[in-house]
């Protein structure tokens, strides 16, 4: 068993967490993740409250140890979502991408560890003054979204460097080798996304499951074009990593024609794409690390090569 500050502070058998991917991250997943010795994570983007409780109640039917992954510039549209996560009091919470910091007295008074991603130093040592009790240092290869700006390793190091809270890898990691490497490095663990893709858990239909599976280590751009397109409104710098299409590679150059008129009518495209399952234009969002996805598994055998880390940290 690896030790970590994080395996010891909510009693895992492996230090993962499964990301809050908006989608495939439902109830199921996490409960998968969890009982495999991990920590497993409900990601809630724009659900209604029903909606949001129902998935956390498929874990926390089976789990305490589990957490929920918050967008922060969505929660002034949804601040009911506050109100759910602080009355379910889950051990742990992360709120990234917006103003995450007005949320950590509520949560912290709830007794909820709360984390939050960052692409850069500055973003990291801000956190950490800010009082956030686990910073995820998340590089340009990860899937979904973020910043582009540093890869995993060398953001990791240096962050690491520059504060004392503990902190978790995200980016790239999807084997044994993978995690070992972030451990060997200092990290409290691997925060992992791509790697459950894969897996039956998700909340994905087996088509769009079988797509990250096909994938190779170069498939995927960073883009905003799927969000331009869809309305969907980021801070200034956060993009996503998906999957190469046949719609990112018409508008990755051209992502600022996605306006008025065109904006309509690529977002009706989409949508119409979605509802067919054609992905060869409707978007997944998915790491460099689906090259690494190359059947389906459950989430207990992902778990359980992760797990081979030890092994190899122990020859090493």
């Amino acid at each position: 068993m690896i030790d970590t500050w994080l395996t010891e502070r909510f009693a895992l058998q492996i230090p993962v967490v499964s990301a809050p991917m908006a989608g495939p991250a439902g109830g199921r997943l996490a409960a998968a993740v969890s009982a495999a010795g991990g920590l497993g994570m409900v990601g809630l983007y724009s659900h209604s409250v029903e909606q949001a409780r129902a998935e956390v109640e498929i874990v926390a039917a089976t789990t305490d140890t589990f957490g929920i992954g918050l967008v922060a510039c969505r929660l002034d549209h949804h601040p009911d979502l506050v109100d759910l996560v602080t009355e379910l009091r889950p051990r742990f919470v992360s709120v990234s991408f917006g103003d995450y910091a007005i949320h950590l007295p509520r949560l912290h008074d709830a007794d909820i560890v709360v984390a939050t991603q960052v692409g850069t130093v500055e973003e990291a040592e801000a956190a950490a003054a800010a009082g956030i009790d686990l910073i995820v240092a998340r590089g340009g290869e990860a899937g979904g979204h973020g910043r582009d700006r540093v890869a995993t390793l060398p953001l990791l190091e240096a962050v690491l460097d520059r504060v004392d809270v503990p902190v978790l890898a995200a980016g790239g990691i999807a084997t044994s080798r993978g995690l070992a490497a972030v451990i060997a490095a200092g990290a409290a663990g691997a925060w992992i996304g791509t790697a459950f893709l894969g897996c039956p858990e998700t909340s994905w239909t087996a088509t769009k499951r079988a797509r990250v599976i096909d994938a190779g280590l170069g498939d995927t751009v960073y883009t905003e074009a799927f969000d331009t397109a869809l309305g969907h409104v980021w801070p200034t710098g956060i993009g996503g990593r998906a999957l190469r299409n046949k719609f990112s590679d018409r508008w990755q150059e051209r992502v600022e024609e996605l306006a008025g008129d065109t904006a309509v009518r690529e977002r009706q495209h989409l949508l119409d794409a979605a509802r067919r399952e054609d992905f060869d234009e409707f978007v997944i969002y998915a790491g460099q690390a689906a090259g690494l996805v190359h059947e389906e598994r459950t989430v207990a055998a992902v778990v359980a090569e992760l797990a081979c880390a030890e092994a190899l940290l122990r020859n090493w």
